[in-house]
């Protein structure tokens, strides 16, 4: 679902991922690849140049993988989507002749970085375009809980550290919905899944006394027409450095979560001192704090995602099976075995 004012499943993509393919930062531009339904035309990468994506990446779309933004004119993009967050959020030089070469060719940009670029790039041909896609929406308020009133199911993702699946477990489970005939909703909370749904509320740009208003209005929004309200997760109560967690309960007032988790892993990524607790214990303080001691009803974590893809298919299903067994909760891999178990563990048909 694309309402987006700038890009629509019609338009020509070329995504810029230099590093991205086998670095950390290309989160958003492969899974702008996998889920998203705007055609992609070309990948531009100079780590993995001419590589085959379906084999480095595991997403099964042949598109070619080229060095810079010039090999990829003939394929004749009309849109370049940055798909890097390069440490810090700054662009190296190098890459920003990138830009001004796409935009000197007429491309339009859309852009997820914490840099707006329309102010840099003023004089624009007629058709072109800049979708600077975090940024605060106008006429925010503080949360005022009122997502109760809504009708829908909203299941949450949450996590035990950021980046390990959170709006992948989302739409995979929308996409599962909606094959299944579910009335499904997909609330995007970062620039990717905003790029890829063409709406929702960034929320890294929102001042943090108006975030749990902010999801409360997209929710509020979104959730009148749906029977299935899917909300994107971010960050993690475990991660010293993250505050969005907390908004996005508070403002969802999600009726289930799910858990996502990365097989093995035992502290947060980056901060070895900080240890992951026993899933068990991670379920019962999201439990605990989603639920606010009854103030907000009784809400657990119905279900576990588990990212298996550093692991072969014979441990990844081992992996899912002891998480399973120490939780006594359906696990699965999504991405990986599809998001079937998931949603049968937190789906209701509503009772019209």
């Amino acid at each position: 679902m694309h309402n987006s004012p700038f890009l629509t499943p019609k338009h020509r993509v070329a995504i810029l991922l230099h590093e991205g393919i086998y670095g950390t930062h290309g989160k958003t531009g492969l899974a702008f690849l996998r889920y998203s339904e705007t055609s992609v035309v070309a990948v531009i990468d100079y780590q993995a140049q001419g590589q085959s994506l379906p084999e480095v990446t595991g997403i099964p779309h042949n598109i070619p993988i080229v060095a810079n933004i010039t090999e990829a004119l003939p394929y004749d993009p009309e849109v370049l989507l940055i798909g890097i967050a390069p440490s810090g959020g700054a662009l190296p030089a190098a890459w920003w002749d990138e830009l001004e070469k796409a935009i000197a060719s007429g491309l339009s940009l859309v852009n997820g970085l914490h840099t707006p670029l329309a102010p840099k790039f003023p004089q624009l041909q007629a058709q072109q375009w800049i979708w600077d896609i975090r940024q605060e929406p106008k006429g925010l308020g503080i949360g005022k809980g009122k997502a109760r009133s809504l009708a829908c199911q909203r299941i949450l993702t949450v996590g035990t550290d950021m980046a390990i699946g959170k709006m992948s477990t989302s739409l995979e489970l929308h996409r599962t919905a909606l094959k299944q005939g579910i009335k499904s909703q997909f609330l995007a909370t970062g620039q990717g899944g905003i790029a890829i749904s063409g709406q929702g509320i960034p929320l890294d740009a929102v001042k943090v006394d108006f975030a749990a208003g902010a999801v409360e209005k997209m929710a509020l929004e979104l959730g009148q027409n749906c029977d299935l309200l899917l909300i994107e997760g971010q960050g993690s109560l475990l991660h010293p450095g993250s505050t969005a967690t907390l908004s996005l309960i508070r403002g969802s007032q999600p009726t289930d979560l799910i858990l996502v988790h990365c097989a093995g892993q035992t502290h947060i990524h980056d901060f070895p001192d900080v240890l992951i607790p026993p899933l068990p214990k991670v379920v019962q303080l999201y439990n605990a704090v989603a639920s606010a001691a009854g103030t907000f009803g009784d809400v657990q974590v119905k279900a576990i995602a588990l990212k298996t893809s550093h692991l072969d298919r014979e441990q990844a299903q081992q992996a899912i099976s002891q998480v399973s067994e120490l939780t006594g909760l359906p696990c699965t891999d999504p991405v990986r075995f599809g998001a079937e178990k998931l949603l049968s563990a937190i789906w209701k048909s509503p009772k019209h």
